[in-house]
Formats: C-alpha cells, structure tokens, sequence
C-alpha cells in the first residue's frame, strides 16, 4: 500500500516515482507537486494535515486560445476605456478549505498581468481581472489546472448549491431519525434507575445508544471536523474546534464509559449536541441562501444568443439577420428584436414598432410602446410587435451588464464593521479553549469527579459548546446579505456591502437638477432668432448631444424645421460635458450651449432670462436662443421633507443658472441651492464638503460622473446615462425618489441591526459562559443555547424584510 505524496491517497497500484524518490498515485500528482515545488510553493503542503489533505486528483484538462474562448468567453467583461483590461468570473472546483484559496492566490497574484483577484470562500468563485497583453485567458485557467485544480464557468455554480442543498438535508435527516429514536433509549435508561433495570438490559441500551448516536457524530457533524482541521492547520481556533472537541470528548468517553461497564454514558447527549448545532446551521444557510437568490434574479435574465447583422451602410431586412453570440455583438451593429424575446444590449430603434415589458429592470408593470428613434433598454422584453435597433453599446457595456456585474461582486466586499467582528471572532476560539482548560482544571482540584455528569468533564464541555463565535460572525453578513435581497426586489441595487454602512453615516445629501429632482422633460417654451441661419445646422447639432436640453431644442426643431437634416454634414464634434458642443457643419463652425459657454466662445448677450436656455452659434455669431421649462419629478417634494425629517442636510447642485435653481430649490423646500456649476465645479463642492462631513451625490447624467465619483456615495437614477450607473454605488431602476428614501433607511436600519446583533452575541457570551463555567449549564442545554443565540440573530436580521 502506497501513499501519494501530493493528495495523500492510498493506492495498491505501481507507484510514479520522481527523481528524489517521491511516490505518486499518477503522473498528475507528480507534476502538480513539481509545480509546486518549482515556485515555491511548498508551503502549501504545510497548511494541510498531512495524511488528510482529501484533494482531488488534478484535472487532465489543457485550455488553448480556441478552446478556452470557446467555454470562457462569455464570462469575460472587457473595461471600455481599456479594452485590454479584462475580467474573469470562474467556479474554481475542488476548493474545500482556506490552504486551497491560499494557493489559489498565492500562484495566480504571481502570474505577470494579474491586476487583481478575489476568491470567496463560499461559493469558490474567483473574480480575476488582469491585462491580456501581458497574459492571455488560457494561461490564468491551465496555471489553476497546474497547482491540481479544475476551472469551470460559473454558471456551474447553481447545480453545485443544489447538490449542497441536498447533501445538507440528508445530514438534518440522519440525526433528527437518530436523535429521536436515542431520546426513546435514554428514556428507558434513566427509568431503570428508579424502577429497577438488569445490568445485561442496560448494556444493551448503552449499545442500542451508542449505535444511533455514531452516524450523527460521524456523518453530520463530519462539516465541523473538516472546518475544524482547515482553521487548526491555519494556527486558529474557530467555533468549529470548539464544537468539534465538545462532539468526540462526550462521544468517546460514552465509548469508554461503556466498554468499562460504567452505569453512566452521554451518547445521547453527543447525539442531541449534533442535531441542534447543524439545524442552527442548517437554518443560517437556508437563510443565507434564500437573501442571495434574490440577488442573482437580475443574472437570470440574461440569454446567450441574439438575431444580429454586422455594422453596414444600410438597414438590413429581417431574412439578413442571423443568430450569434450575444458577446459578440458591438457598438453599431443591427439587432431583430422579436415578440417575446429580451434585448440584451442598448439602442435606438431604427425601424418597426413594439410594445416592451421593461418590469424586470424598472418595476413599470405597463408596457410601453417604442418606435423609430426610441431608446432601447437592454433587459426590456418584447411584448408585441418587432424592431430592428442600432447598438450603442457592446454587452460588456450595457445597461443590464453593469446592473449584473454590480450585484456579482457584491459578495467579495464587506463593511469596516464586519471585519471588526472578525477580528474580535479570530483571537475568541483561544479564549474559550484558554477557559475550558481552566474550568476542568479547577473543579478536577475542587474534588468534584472529572467524569461525572455534573462535574469538571460536563463543565469543560459546556464552556466549549457554549461559547458561540458563530453568531459574533454572522452579525453583519447575514444582515448585509439580507438587506441587499431586500433592495433588489425594491430594485434599488447597491454596489457592496460597504455602501450600506457609508450611506447610513452620511450627513449630506447633494442632488444635481436636470433628470434627477425634475424629469428632464424639457419643453421649448418660446424662442427668439437674431439672425436667419440654416435649421438643419441646429437640428444636426443639437442631436448630436445627449443633454436634455439639446434633445428638447432637438425635438423642437424637427417638428418646424424647413431645411434638410444632414446628420453626417457634422465634422469636428466635440462635446464638452455640462457646457455645450461644438462642430463644423458644411464648411461652417457652429456651436450650441449655455449662456458662459457661448460667452466664452466670444457671443455678447443683452440680458439671460430666468429659465433654462440654449444658445445657438452659427458662423461664430450668436444667431438664437430657446427658453425652456422642465417638470419636476412627482414626490420630489415629499422625498426632499421625509430626508430633512432624517437629519440629514440637503443640497441642489446645478448647471443651470441661479435664479433658475433658486426658484426650484424654494419649491421643493431645499435650503441650500448652487447654479452654473460645470461638472469640475460640482465635484470640487462635494470635495469641499467632504472635509467636514460625509456626501452623498444623487443624479443621472454624464456630466454628474465627477461629482458621483468624488461623492461617498454616488447614487444614479436608473434612466440616466449607462455610463453613470457604472460608476455609482447605488442605482435606483424605477427612477422613483421615494425609493432614495427607502434606500437611507434602509442603510441606516441595517446599520442598527447589525449594532443590535453584535449586542446579543457580546451579551449572550458574557451571561452564558460564567454560567457554564459554574456549573449550571448541562452540555445538551448548552448546544440548544448556542444554535438558539445563532437563530436569534439570523431572525433579527429577517426584520431587514419588513416594513421600514
């Protein structure tokens, strides 16, 4: 009998032998061992128990450019500013404790062109994102498959939960049969002593006990040992050492117990400590499980293929349209939009009319119709009709992608609070070891027997059981966890679990106007012309910028205009965010934009109106000006009262000009009010602002991207630009303000929550373990007592779900 000297394996077959005389099961464990060992490495066989490493067998797998393409592709998420900065969300099977996610990391940091990498240790994905000028895809998935694991799409994921689920059923099942029909036994024994009971009946029952009480403590509770062996290997102490040492002392000495004809065993005990330490734990991951599938609903949304044409000079007919990949499609080409499918990527609609279902990513239960020069959001559902549109964007970059990737990498971020759990959770184990020892030791010399139910030996266990770190641990995860479940079926998505704790700190709250506290539908209410110009000029020029007033002079125009449109006679655009945009049309320089804009640009203006304008140049004379109105948003009012009621100090940063943002600022109650603000302006108050007290940035267009970012917390309105729900920490998809008040509270009650959870496990400790180091706490009330301290903060959290 041989032992691999890799995965510790035995095996009867011929051994591979390596040049120093190390023995393998296979050719794979031999190089996977010299990999390891080549870089330096070797360590990673030192985190493990030697002898019970249980790794699996390397993968025979080799990715090449074609192949790894093929299968992982789709999983790869491209930064549109650097198209060679990639992402990698990959399932890492054979992960099964924290030595494995050491070497993961430790030889993919390694790997030249890696940017960065995170692991979770729950459900194995990895999140990569590296440089692929520096290193291609199939280099970072064959160096996994090199150090003995097996990358998979994560899509994989889902079945790999269901078979977890499963497993975890069948374990509750087993002890909750044998704790049963254990309670019947013991029942029959502890009659025996007052009723009279033979020595040989009750050598039978102690068997009958001890072989019901074996499959729990060595199949169920197998999770806390394998848990308990990765922390020991680490240098830790977890709650599952703990636990574990608890299990097997009262099993093995009801083992000892019995063989020796001692009258007094614990098997039931052993078995009841099993059976309500998992189903607390069973309870937690159901729990767990259920806030995180209302995480993933936005990913199941997504489908694979669409009808799609390559960018050319003409609208193709449908017979030209064919399916592909939908990760193959980019800016500029067609897409077939047919009943009952769900577009993938953003556009305008070119040709055809539809009725969409955009309830999915907005909450709006009415279908609405879209025709020619419509906007198309991706994640809409065609409910009737068809469309050909225009792509604006690529997958990677569209609206329902950048939803998707925020709440995937949700899971790899957590609050300063939680890690401040861990920390205090890190040194408890030695604590209560540290406690135990000492119980026993005292009442061992106080002459109570050590191996009395009652005595040092139950007290020791007690302390060990009782001790509950687990609920420490779960304060904030749970509560973050079910918190942004409840966000999502608002449809208000948050970036991580950071931003729920940032946001509830906030003092500050800064909205831009246009799109955010109004509805940036803005109306041309009259106009004035200095001088005769061609309309077609202004109408190219004005749809060529995607600002709610250019599009409003836009509309206005085409619905008078008496000069042809031209939108390819614009050269030399540049559009500068905030301002105003330039171009030369037909030979001629035009421009469009705010008052300073065109003053800059060298216009003379008699006098500004107090509404909102747009100033048109053409051949460097100011020739025209549109004032315009806008709506404001319904409840905006309201929204702006209940956040004040919160405490919380309320601006209004705008483009426009003061007398115009001080008119609306005074309408809707808000104190404070700054206008003419470009977007540099705007992130330079937020700056400022910031050194005394926390920001919170709420708009929704492109020239809101520097103030969001600068923020604490940026909040985007869903129906703003794509761009700047990329770069927020929280998006609002119903475009609703009253979903910003429920996003506040909700932060704020989480925060509470989670201060409340804390309380009950510090408290729970510091009543519970004096009173089981005195004495007064049986084991089996002490297994109840800890699964029942995990419950309760599991259940506290639950209230996220509530009202607020």
């Amino acid at each position: 009998m041989f032992v691999c000297k890799h995965c510790a394996g035995h095996f009867e077959a011929e051994a591979v032998i390596d040049a120093s005389g190390n023995e393998f099961c296979c050719n794979g464990c031999k190089n996977v061992y010299a990999y390891l060992k080549s870089q330096g490495l070797s360590e990673f066989y030192s985190k493990l128990k030697k002898g019970e490493q249980n790794l699996a067998k390397p993968s025979s797998k080799h990715f090449d450019k074609q192949s790894a393409g093929s299968m992982f592709s789709k999983l790869l998420r491209r930064d549109e500013n650097s198209p060679f900065i990639c992402e990698l969300e990959v399932l890492i099977s054979g992960i099964h404790c924290p030595a494995c996610i050491w070497l993961n990391e430790k030889a993919l940091s390694n790997l030249e062109g890696v940017l960065e990498l995170n692991i979770s240790a729950t459900t194995s994905k990895a999140r990569v994102l590296f440089d692929e000028r520096k290193t291609a895809l199939e280099e970072i998935l064959n160096l996994i498959i090199a150090i003995g694991y097996d990358p998979k799409p994560f899509n994989e994921v889902k079945s790999a939960k269901n078979s977890l689920s499963r497993e975890h059923y069948a374990r509750l099942i087993v002890a909750l049969a044998c704790s049963m029909n254990i309670m019947w036994v013991a029942i029959a024994v502890y009659s025996g002593y007052f009723e009279g009971l033979s020595a040989g009946a009750k050598k039978i029952l102690h068997f009958a006990e001890f072989v019901l009480a074996s499959p729990p403590v060595f199949y169920t509770a197998s999770v806390f040992y394998r848990s308990a062996l990765s922390s020991l290997k680490l240098r830790q102490i977890s709650m599952d050492v703990n636990v574990s040492l608890g299990i097997l002392s009262v099993y093995f000495y009801s083992v000892y117990a019995m063989l020796s004809g001692s009258e007094q065993v614990y098997f039931d005990s052993a078995c009841m400590l099993v059976t309500f330490i998992f189903a607390g734990k069973f309870l937690q991951t159901k729990a767990t499980q259920k806030a995180a599938q209302e995480l993933e609903n936005i990913s199941s949304l997504f489908v694979e293929q669409v009808m799609s044409v390559k960018n050319n000079s003409r609208i193709p007919s449908i017979s030209e349209f064919k399916p592909c990949d939908v990760s193959e499609v980019k800016s500029g080409d067609f897409v077939l939009l047919r009943s009952g499918e769900r577009a993938m990527i953003d556009g305008v609609v070119l040709s055809g009319e539809a009725s969409v279902d955009n309830s999915s990513i907005n909450g709006e239960s009415v279908p609405v119709g879209i025709s020619k020069d419509d906007a198309l959001l991706s994640g809409a559902l065609c409910a009737e009709g068809s469309v050909i549109y225009k792509a604006t964007s690529s997958f990677q970059g569209s609206f329902l992608n950048k939803l998707s990737k925020l709440l995937s990498n949700a899971s790899f971020a957590r609050a300063q609070i939680e890690e401040l759990a861990n920390k205090i959770s890190s040194h408890f184990g030695w604590a209560i070891l540290a406690l135990c020892v000492a119980s026993f030791v005292f009442w061992s010399a106080a002459n109570i027997s050590a191996w009395s139910g009652a005595g040092a030996f139950g007290i020791a266990i007690s302390v060990l059981v009782i001790a509950c770190p687990c609920a420490l641990s779960l304060a904030t995860p749970i509560a973050t966890l079910v918190a942004m479940g409840t966000s999502t079926k608002r449809l208000v998505v948050f970036k991580d679990a950071k931003v729920l704790e940032t946001l509830a700190k906030c003092d500050i709250i800064a909205f831009d106007k246009t799109g955010t506290l109004s509805k940036a539908n803005l109306k041309v209410l009259s106009e004035q012309r200095f001088l005769p110009f061609d309309d077609g000029a202004l109408l190219a020029l004005a749809s060529a910028s995607t600002h709610p007033i250019s599009k409003a002079v836009a509309s206005y125009i085409l619905k008078n205009a008496l000069s042809p449109f031209s939108q390819d006679a614009l050269e030399n655009i540049q559009n500068i965010a905030g301002k105003g945009i330039t171009a030369t049309y037909k030979g001629v320089k035009i421009a469009g934009g705010s008052a300073a804009f065109v003053k800059s640009l060298g216009a003379s203006l008699a006098d500004e109106g107090g509404s909102s304008e747009y100033y048109f140049m053409y051949d460097n004379k100011l020739v025209a000006r549109f004032f315009l109105d806008d709506e404001l948003r319904e409840g905006a009012k309201a929204s702006i009262k209940e956040l004040k009621k919160m405490g919380l100090k309320v601006l209004m940063l705008s483009g426009d000009k003061q007398i115009v943002a001080s008119k609306v600022a005074s309408e809707l109650g808000i104190d404070e009010s700054h206008g003419e603000l470009n977007p540099e302006q705007k992130a330079t108050l937020i700056k400022e602002l910031q050194k005394s007290a926390n920001v919170v940035m709420v708009g929704d267009g492109i020239n809101d991207i520097l103030a969001l970012k600068s923020a604490n917390v940026g909040i985007a309105m869903g129906s703003g630009a794509s761009v700047s729900v990329g770069v927020s920490d929280v998006v609002l998809l119903r475009d609703e303000l009253s979903d910003l008040v429920f996003a506040l509270r909700l932060a704020k009650k989480t925060f509470k929550v989670i201060k409340e959870n804390l309380f009950i496990s510090l408290v729970y400790n510091a009543l519970s373990i004096p009173l089981a180091m005195a004495g007064f706490i049986i084991p089996l009330f002490a297994a109840i007592s800890m699964s029942f301290s995990s419950l309760l903060v599991v259940l506290n959290s639950l209230r996220l779900k509530g009202r607020l």
